[in-house]
């Protein structure tokens, strides 16, 4: 290389370095904001007893005449039946001076004993639980101190963009008043934590022990609160997002317990070929698969296979969207709904009961000749028989069983299994293969089928192409 080529290489590469030197001196500098923030930043330590397993259950295990029967009832059986002691730790945020604390629920749930401690203070101090809601994963706890405590407060998560800096501190594996910063890498993330799952995506490293700790902006706002971490990945946890914490806070530190409107449906997302099948003009909506018997939406007119579009004038995107909508909601509230039904839109008005887990587990869903099997859409079906219906626990015979299913067909694809049961084909009830044929050659038009499966006792629709029949 000439002397001309050596002075132009060294020219171009100071000029391309310039910009990645101003980039690295505009780097955010997260000193002052830790040290205030890290002030209000607790940790919290958890004492839980539990029963150890009883020899009754041993013997469960181990049949009788067993050499260790005897044996573990002669040697373990006192012991294996003392209390035990569980510890557990995670992290929390103080929000009013004289010690209100926010955390999640799964640190402090169960716990016998909770005691807090603050950064650069050896004491320790025992707390009580204020409020806790199990959904949200979230409480309130509260300590008597001294001297008034620094505190923060909450932010707009709403306004937050994904990329923009943020900070976490907590305390990973018991490591006291650890501060780790980086971006919010995804917003409205649905992780199936919980019914009402709406997480902010970070890539600040959030580790066990960091549960309940703030999420902060460069304000030094909380914007979000600390909870679950993918355990199969790197640098990936999420936040419960400040804007749906701060109302339920609003209501535990007052010690109530948020009330949520109930319809007392299972539903599930509409699929493109389920709207297809339906006639729906987009995938969009909650689909109905399942009314409880006495439930609200049942006294309200909704049935089962109905697509819910609407609740009080506002589309409702998916079924996550239905959920958080109906749960805004008070019970004894009316949500006015519209339903997606046989083609055409339906309107109606159900008074909300309240969502509770009483309320939930007692919801039982509504309930809808001989032959050989015959090959439809890749599925080997006979009609149910007496017999069968009881084995497989129908309230009734009725439907078609699936004897066998091509893996290699839309139906096997879609997750229809050999002793499924096909009770409808586009809402109408389907008890032979001819009725079954009838409705698949009325749908042509339309490209799909939904059918309305049970399995198990638990009803779900499938909607399956036609264009490979």
């Amino acid at each position: 290389m000439n002397r001309k080529a050596k002075l132009l290489t060294l020219v171009l590469t100071l000029v391309l370095s310039v910009p990645v030197i101003a980039q690295a001196r505009d780097l955010p500098v997260f000193t002052e904001l830790a040290a205030k923030a890290g002030k209000a930043v607790v940790f919290i330590s958890t004492e839980k007893t539990t029963q150890g397993p009883s020899m009754e259950q041993f013997r469960q295990q181990v049949p009788e005449g067993h050499p260790f029967y005897k044996f573990f009832d002669q040697f373990f059986g006192p012991q294996m039946q003392q209390p035990r002691k569980m510890l557990g730790q995670g992290s929390g945020f103080v929000i009013s001076p004289d010690g209100l604390i926010v955390t999640n629920n799964h640190v402090i749930n169960g716990a016998d004993k909770v005691t807090v401690r603050f950064q650069d203070d050896k004491k320790e101090y025992p707390a009580t639980v204020v409020g806790a809601d199990q959904e949200t994963d979230l409480a309130v706890i509260r300590i008597k101190a001294d001297h008034s405590l620094a505190t923060l407060k909450f932010g707009n998560s709403d306004d937050i963009k994904v990329g923009e800096w943020v900070l976490a501190i907590g305390n990973p594996f018991g490591l006291d008043n650890t501060v780790t910063a980086g971006i919010i890498s995804a917003k409205h993330r649905i992780i199936g934590a919980g019914p009402f799952d709406n997480f902010l995506q970070t890539d600040a490293s959030i580790n066990p022990g960091n549960s309940g700790g703030p999420l902060l902006d460069m304000d030094g706002e909380v914007i979000g609160i600390n909870t679950a971490i993918n355990a199969a990945a790197e640098n990936i946890g999420f936040a419960i997002p400040s804007t749906q914490a701060a109302k339920v806070i609003a209501l535990l530190k007052e010690g109530k317990t948020p009330q949520r409107g109930w319809l007392g449906v299972t539903i599930q997302q509409v699929s493109d070929t389920q709207a297809k099948a339906l006639g729906l003009p987009e995938a969009s909506g909650a689909l109905v698969a399942s009314v409880g018997k006495g439930a609200p939406a049942d006294k309200g007119g909704v049935k089962q296979g109905d697509v819910i579009l609407e609740v009080n004038g506002k589309k409702v995107e998916d079924n996550n969207d239905l959920l958080k909508k109906i749960a805004g909601l008070a019970p004894g509230d009316e949500a006015n709904l519209v339903l997606w039904r046989n083609g055409e839109k339906v309107t109606r008005t159900v008074t909300l009961g309240q969502r509770n887990e009483k309320a939930m587990a007692s919801m039982t869903p509504n309930q809808q000749d001989q032959g050989q099997a015959a090959t439809v859409l890749g599925m080997a079906l006979k009609p149910i028989g007496d017999q069968e219906a009881q084995a497989l626990g129908l309230a009734k015979t009725q439907g078609l069983l699936v004897v066998n299913v091509d893996p290699n067909t839309p139906a096997g694809e879609e997750g229809i299994r050999q002793g499924d049961v096909i009770l409808q084909a586009n809402q109408k009830d389907v008890n032979s293969v001819a009725d079954l044929n009838s409705v698949i050659k009325s749908a042509e038009k339309r490209g799909a089928v939904m059918l309305l499966v049970t399995r198990q006792g638990r009803n779900s629709f499938v909607a399956l192409p036609l264009d490979n029949k």
